[in-house]
């Protein structure tokens, strides 16, 4: 019985390198850290490589299955920081505006939106680097005015990440609440997006066996994303974050040149 279960993993092990669905789990896993790690990143990086792999929906689908997994484990290690009142401020708007986007998916080119948030964000990202003391004030119609734009975006192409981080970096709150808050409001949103894209029948039944396989990475890497902030200094750590920001926007360009 031992033997028929190792030929069946190698077998198994084997067909995944073929297809390429390791290097697909692989990029997901790294995405998820690098997601906790910045309080955003995983649709970003993920959705551009899922590109190689599958169609847009169905990389639509298995990204957001990865990003709620990711985020449902690092609001569960980050839980301590969470901040209520900003999650309700920003988070109403985002799943309002989370599933008019989800709706549009099927009608608006998501090339054209990918590289103007692209460009916005490498704007901001590269004027607060060069002028630190640059904010967003934390103020009421900014939390709702950022929190309904990332919902819009997420549902829209898959990525509102970036948004709800710059916002939120601006806010001054501590790198454990940020993370938290950040993580909180992703799963929200990612709770109200993914089951129109599952009625909507996005997803083929072909890749229904990826999803146990991405909730496991979700909190693996969640977990190792909260080990390694736990040792990055503050002030460090703001900045990586905006740098984060950077790279992800020109992943956004060039993504959407692409696309």
């Amino acid at each position: 019985m031992t033997t028929d279960k190792n030929v069946y993993r190698k077998k198994f092990i084997l067909k995944s390198m073929y297809d390429g669905s390791l290097l697909f789990f692989v990029a997901a896993f790294l995405s998820i850290v690098v997601g906790t790690v910045a309080g955003f990143g995983t649709s970003t990086i993920f959705l551009p490589i899922a590109l190689f792999f599958v169609d847009f929906k169905t990389a639509l689908v298995l990204v957001a299955v990865s990003h709620l997994s990711g985020n449902i484990g690092a609001t569960t290690f980050f839980r301590h920081g969470l901040e209520k009142k900003l999650i309700l401020l920003f988070g109403v708007p985002s799943i309002l505006l989370t599933v008019l986007g989800a709706y549009l998916v099927v009608y608006v080119p998501q090339n054209i939106l990918i590289i103007i948030l692209g460009i916005c964000l490498l704007i901001y990202s590269v004027t607060f680097l060069l002028k630190p003391d640059i904010k967003v004030a934390a103020n009421r119609n900014n939390t709702i005015f950022g929190g309904g734009l990332s919902g819009l975006l997420q549902g829209l192409a898959g990525i509102g990440g970036p948004i709800r981080s710059a916002f939120l970096i601006s806010y001054d709150l501590d790198k454990y609440r940020y993370i938290a808050t950040l993580a909180a409001l992703a799963v929200l949103i990612d709770l109200t997006r993914l089951p129109i894209y599952l009625t909507n029948n996005l997803l083929e039944p072909q890749y229904y066996y990826y999803i146990p396989i991405l909730v496991v990475l979700g909190i693996l890497g969640s977990y190792v994303g909260k080990r390694i902030v736990n040792i990055i200094p503050q002030a460090l750590f703001k900045r990586m974050v905006m740098v984060a920001i950077g790279l992800a926007s020109i992943i956004l360009i060039i993504g959407g040149l692409k696309f």
